[in-house]
């Protein structure tokens, strides 16, 4: 069997011969896998793994150029200045892109959002590159998934937040819903075009399309479920509508405890729920997958805050088993971790977790 028969027998609910694999993490992780797996890239990383799951690059941006601040911040598609960041040495560094400034915490008004000029077009991207891409996975047994880059994924909240800031934007949403509304519908009718165009440009060959939007926090959801319902559902189905139209199943990325957003989630469509962030308020897996596990498929549940980074190989193991146990039965589980491995995580502990989905992801 391979990784399309495989996935597509588990989203259907079913049990293929093992639970798929997905594998997520940072360019220094890979690099680390690479130096003691003495594999060239990470590709190769994840054929040595048996992962199913490939992610394609897609568009390629042909628009304006990039501003560059002095203080060496560039800025995206949306006109947020990033700097990058690192932490950590040696075996333990990790880099990241920081958000400078909210170039539109200052708006008050929303005729002010018509003289922002980093508005972006869909026009601004090549999509030639999408089918190629995507037959080249798929002529090799693979699942072909789309997502595109941390900074231009098919959101709403997110991006709201990285032009509003967090908490003004969080704010909007009970006291300044017109400004709130008038930012998410610029969002919304970029990523429906681009989407569209993807999808266009795919003829046939994305197998999962996946948007991220991170809608919980530690204790429970960002906002409540009504407001939720109010600001953010409208969006949120129109990319799994635009999707479905096409064929193409959604898996939608978001951390935090979401639970009593789930079912909000199968109302609109959602295929595959990922990250199902452990040690989060109410993500208790056995009950969410007795809950919803007949409506809707998973991936994710193996955390990267605590076993992985900070555990030993046979802790990794033990969640490993656990989260087998609660999610595989039935099919509709993916196994992989919540998010990005970072690169403070052991390379033995990563082993571990390739090793483990051997041992116990065997249907019997």
């Amino acid at each position: 069997m391979d990784s399309r028969e495989r996935v597509f027998l588990a989203l259907k609910h079913q049990e293929p011969d093992r639970v798929p694999r997905d594998f997520w993490a940072t360019a220094e992780t890979y690099g680390k896998l690479c130096r003691r797996l003495n594999l060239p890239n990470a590709t190769a990383v994840l054929d040595h793994f048996d992962i199913d799951v490939r992610y394609l690059e897609g568009p390629r941006y042909i628009g304006p150029k990039l501003l560059v601040h002095p203080d060496g911040s560039e800025n995206d598609i949306w006109g947020v200045p990033r700097i990058r960041q690192e932490t950590g040495a040696g075996d333990t560094a990790q880099s990241y892109k920081s958000v400078t400034r909210f170039p539109l915490a200052h708006v008050t008004d929303c005729r002010q959002l018509e003289d922002y000029e980093f508005w972006p077009s869909p026009d601004w991207f090549d999509y030639s590159p999408v089918y190629a891409e995507a037959q080249a996975v798929r002529e090799r047994g693979r699942v072909a998934a789309f997502m595109g880059d941390r900074l231009n994924r098919f959101a709403q909240l997110k991006p709201a937040m990285y032009l509003r800031g967090i908490d003004q934007a969080l704010v909007d949403m009970l006291i300044e819903p017109e400004i709130f509304e008038a930012i998410t519908n610029r969002l919304t009718r970029f990523y429906n075009e681009y989407l569209t165009r993807i999808l266009d440009a795919a003829r046939g060959m994305i197998d999962i399309l996946v948007t991220g939007d991170d809608f919980g926090q530690q204790n429970g959801p960002l906002c409540s479920v009504a407001l939720w319902e109010q600001r953010l559902r409208v969006g949120f189905a129109g990319y799994i509508n635009i999707a479905h139209d096409a064929g193409v199943p959604v898996m939608h990325h978001t951390c935090g405890s979401i639970y009593r957003l789930l079912p909000k989630f199968v109302e609109c469509g959602l295929d595959i729920l990922q990250a199902l962030q452990p040690g989060t308020a109410e993500m208790d897996f056995r009950r969410i997958k007795a809950e919803f596990g007949d409506r809707i498929c998973f991936q994710g549940g193996v955390g990267i805050q605590r076993a992985l980074p900070f555990g030993t190989p046979a802790d990794v193991r033990a969640e490993v088993r656990e989260r087998i146990e609660a999610l595989a039965p039935g099919g509709g589980y993916i196994i992989s971790t919540s998010h990005n491995i970072q690169g403070d995580t052991p390379v033995e502990n990563v082993l571990a977790l390739i090793k483990a989905y051997d041992e116990f992801g065997v249907y019997r």
